[in-house]
């Protein structure tokens, strides 16, 4: 099987020096000095960011061979998902989807019943696992023998009423039940949305005040408890323009029951042994998300594995410099702790959001600037694993680079095959050839499968057609490679036909 070696124009971009970054409105130092004197080489590699690969060593990953990588998937879903990915992956296909969604075509029940059943039995049937957690689970056991695993989600998010929320921790509470009465190969954890139990408002509520006490450190926030670093020196507070009034008493209680709902569903994990993982939102309320996050963390300090995977998401400016601070406050205070890696999902919003404030973008200039940074991110905790420290990841990408850089830095670092601090990730129904490329190479592979009923989890994909169409129309890699196996399923069905006929072999 032929080989491919990482081009030298990656690895010059992946073993450069590490620079810190800002949201100023200023242009970033690394990007006016490097124009006028370019500095000078360090006379050794950063200790935080090592190579992610040897330039004499081809990745570990090849996924050139179709055949191999599709082997366990059925004609008819390559298929089917050729299609759904192609209409996808079709701008104006979209963009008519979301105006009929977000229409009032919508509120009329005839023409409602067409359209859920039309997403149904398309988009939803390849992006979601079922309408509950019984054809979740089914749908992950079928997964399971593919080679994958699954990420359990609810999928239910943004609830501003607190009986909401009490329904909606019943609903994530369910999920880790399943996950439990699976074999540990199917299901590698549950995730959760503290949108969907803990009021929207109260979280952009404590983000304020969490924002404006890093401004003003004598800001007393008498509700708060211990957590790790929710910002660094680079991190975006355009956001509270004025000083927030404090909590109420009712708000009090209300951040305090929804923090018990969090303790709660943890606890329901480290008694099934599942990991539980938070989902990202934007920066408008991630600072109180990741307050919730890493103070339920330290609460469950001495289970020994890290019990709670928080998201970073490297489109963010601040992404790398929050990852180390939080890395050195869990490891000085003896906390396991886990992350989630991922590219990001609200570039638009957060650009015209800043905008509109007068500031600039806390997402960063170009592509190549993500990209650099969740290589130097997944570096930097694959360094930590390969260490023994208290950390896991999960490496959540559709970025075929970026996969075979880590998967050959793992490689390289000798992490083993099945260590269970590392997993990579990948939507369900989306880069299924980076997926099984990664489990034919030894490592664990998730699929990131959201279930609940369609009219519940229509937010979901209104934001995965957003998110993805861009991602889908401009990199066609993963539906050629299944337009190419297809091609040859056909010819390989076809030449006994044509064998049995008296033609020869090569006539076809």
């Amino acid at each position: 099987m032929a080989t491919r070696t990482i081009p030298p124009k990656v690895l010059r971009t992946i073993t450069r020096p590490h620079t810190s970054v800002t949201t100023a409105a200023v242009q970033p130092p690394y990007l006016t000095s490097h124009k006028q004197k370019p500095p000078p080489p360090p006379p050794q590699k950063p200790a935080v960011i090592t190579n992610l690969i040897s330039q004499t060593e081809s990745s570990v990953l090849n996924l050139d061979d179709h055949e191999k990588v599709f082997s366990s998937v059925s004609t008819v879903n390559l298929l089917r998902s050729s299609a759904i990915l192609k209409m996808a992956a079709t701008e104006p296909v979209v963009d008519l989807g979301l105006w009929v969604m977000r229409s009032r075509l919508m509120e009329i029940k005839g023409v409602r019943d067409v359209l859920l059943s039309t997403i149904k039995h398309s988009f939803f049937k390849h992006f979601c696992a079922g309408e509950d957690a019984q054809e979740a689970k089914e749908c992950l056991l079928k997964v399971n023998q593919t080679g994958l695993r699954g990420m359990f989600v609810y999928g239910v998010e943004h609830t501003c009423d607190v009986d909401a929320c009490d329904r909606n921790l019943n609903g994530f509470t369910g999920a880790v039940d399943i996950a439990s009465s699976l074999p540990k190969s199917s299901a590698s954890s549950v995730v959760v949305k503290i949108t969907a139990i803990v009021p929207l408002d109260l979280l952009e509520r404590v983000s304020d005040l969490l924002r404006w006490q890093q401004r003003d450190p004598s800001l007393n926030l008498p509700w708060k408890l211990d957590t790790f670093p929710v910002f660094s020196e680079s991190s975006p507070l355009y956001h509270t323009m004025k000083k927030p009034e404090p909590l109420t008493p009712e708000e009090e209680q209300n951040l305090k029951q929804g923090h018990e709902r969090l303790l709660k569903l943890c606890q329901r994990c480290v008694e099934a042994n599942v990991p539980l993982v938070v989902d990202a939102e934007d920066t408008r309320l991630q600072p109180a998300i990741d307050y919730l996050t890493y103070s339920s963390a330290i609460v469950h300090k001495n289970t020994g594995n890290p019990v709670l995977y928080g998201t970073i998401q490297a489109y963010l400016k601040d992404a790398k410099d929050r990852l180390l601070l939080v890395s050195k406050a869990a490891e000085t205070m003896g906390v396991p702790v886990g992350f989630k890696l991922v590219r990001g999902a609200y570039m638009s919003s957060e650009t015209k959001l800043a905008n509109s404030l007068g500031f600039e973008s806390p997402i960063h200039d170009s592509i190549q600037a993500t990209h650099d940074c969740y290589n130097d991110c997944a570096s930097f905790v694959l360094d930590k694993i390969a260490n023994n420290a208290s950390t896991g990841v999960i490496l959540a990408t559709h970025n075929v680079e970026s996969g075979k850089l880590a998967a050959t830095k793992a490689r390289d670092l000798g992490i083993k095959s099945g260590n269970e601090r590392l997993e990579f990730a990948q939507l369900y129904g989306m880069s299924d050839a980076l997926s099984y490329g990664l489990s034919n190479a030894g490592f664990h592979v998730s699929k990131y499968m959201p279930y609940g009923p369609v009219e519940v989890v229509i937010p979901y994909l209104l934001r995965r057609a957003e998110e993805n169409r861009g991602m889908l129309s401009s990199s066609s890699f993963h539906r050629n490679l299944m337009r190419k196996e297809v091609v040859r399923r056909i010819k390989a069905a076809a030449l006994p036909k044509f064998e049995m006929q008296g033609y020869p072999q090569q006539s076809v």
